[in-house]
């Protein structure tokens, strides 16, 4: 029987709720939830350590406070860049160091597994020169594999990638995914997983599959330890709340997606909410409302 338990990408906080004391009340106190997915957008490893031990002391005191768990880590929206992907071979390193500093952060705050978003972003000249290509790609799979040496050794359970939904920020189709996770695991200490979302996929492939989210659950539920939800529709909209607005026309369906996961040999999920809130009126105001509206319509099915 799969263990699903409800969580929430702290994404929503960015530059709203960065105070600690804020963002943990609002989703232990106000939300009612226990599991996070606490992104680097809320402390960059960029700062100096003093400042970040202040940080994680006190995040670590209001999550007790509030009840509330770290249960895993990820990059941000301005964290999404090329990093183990770059053009530039010693911005690249600087990346691998960051995200090694990163993953220490993560394990003192509690996480089991962290991961950076995509696997690797090319730029568009890279993706298209194929000898280029190749060579970062080569590159970035022993990275990954170097970091999941890094996790074993701080003692972490698993690493995590999100498959996107263009080719240049790979694992954008089922077959690509399956793909880059057999070349990763091959030499990797502890397992690369997926966090699945269910709003990505190549919408230009001619597998419809492809962008059926039911259908990468179907494939890849046992490997995603973390999985990201949000209302969806066809052709992907993106990010949206689970709101009567938006429910009316997407495609995501809790009962439905429980079952597909329930039906799969997953063991442990956190299902986690990933949304987008842009500094704009009204979406600026609507933030908590929309946010207690959807954990309440997946509090009918997930009591975890």
């Amino acid at each position: 029987m799969t263990n699903i338990k409800l969580g929430i990408n702290t994404g929503f906080a960015t530059n709203r709720f960065p105070e600690p004391e804020v963002w943990t009340k609002i989703v232990g106190e106000f939300l009612g939830l226990r599991y996070v997915q606490f992104v680097a957008d809320l402390l960059n490893p960029w700062l100096p350590w003093k400042i970040l031990r202040e940080e994680v002391k006190k995040i670590k005191f209001y999550c007790k406070k509030y009840d509330v768990k770290v249960d895993t880590t990820f990059f941000g929206a301005f964290t999404r860049v090329n990093h183990l992907f770059h053009p530039n071979y010693k911005i690249r390193k600087l990346w691998f160091e960051w995200i090694k500093k990163f993953f220490i952060i993560s394990k003192e705050l509690g996480a089991r597994g962290s991961g950076t978003g995509s696997f690797g972003i090319f730029s568009v000249t890279d993706f298209y020169n194929k000898k280029q290509r190749k060579l970062i790609l080569k590159e970035g799979i022993e990275l990954w594999q170097k970091l999941s040496q890094f996790g074993k050794k701080i003692g972490f359970e698993f690493l995590i990638f999100e498959p996107m939904s263009i080719p240049r920020e790979c694992a954008c189709t089922i077959k690509d995914t399956k793909g880059l996770l057999k070349k990763v695991n091959e030499k990797a200490i502890i397992p690369v997983r997926l966090c699945l979302d269910v709003d990505h996929g190549d919408g230009q492939s001619r597998n419809p599959d492809d962008t059926n989210p039911y259908a990468w659950l179907k494939e890849f539920a046992t490997v995603s330890p973390v999985i990201h939800i949000k209302q969806s529709t066809k052709d992907k909209g993106g990010h949206w709340p689970f709101i009567s607005e938006y429910n009316k026309k997407g495609i995501i369906h809790p009962q439905k997606l429980i079952k597909v996961i329930s039906e799969s040999d997953a063991k442990d999920v956190v299902l986690t909410f990933e949304f987008s809130f842009r500094e704009r009126y009204p979406a600026e105001y609507r933030v908590l409302d929309n946010l207690k509206e959807s954990v309440a319509c997946w509090r009918k099915y997930i009591k975890l």
